[in-house]
């Protein structure tokens, strides 16, 4: 009886030592906004997200943006958009809420997904 429970033991120590080690592979990059803007303009299939409110959305974005705020990313980005390989760059004001939801997109199994922090510091032109 004693060895049963020490082989499930073993057992359950091992499944959590793989699972914890698959999800430390896929972590949160971050890259600056120079790497984001060098990305967008090769790319035209790249999804650029703006995690702020919409209000904040309405104030300025960058071209091509779309608005999932923060608050709602993890019910709404599987509606649109199923390819969980697709590369997604996130952006927010600070680099606060862009980082929250980059970690919920990888939770949710999206495997290419980059944070470039603020559009505070995005010295590129912005759309209204």
């Amino acid at each position: 009886m004693i060895i049963i429970v020490l082989a499930f033991i073993l057992i359950i120590g091992i499944a959590v030592f793989v699972f914890n080690n698959n999800r430390s592979v896929v972590k949160n990059v971050k890259i600056s906004a120079e790497e984001a803007k060098e990305i967008i303009d090769q790319d035209s299939d790249i999804i650029i997200i703006d995690v702020r409110s919409e209000e904040e959305y309405q104030t300025g974005h960058i071209e091509g943006a779309v608005c999932i705020p923060n608050e709602v990313i993890s019910d709404q980005i599987e509606r649109l958009l199923s390819d969980k390989e697709q590369e997604i760059l996130v952006y927010c004001r600070s680099g606060r809420r862009s980082s929250q939801a980059v970690d919920k997109l990888l939770d949710l199994g999206y495997t290419n997904v980059k944070d470039f922090g603020g559009i505070i510091d995005w010295p590129y032109k912005i759309t209204k």
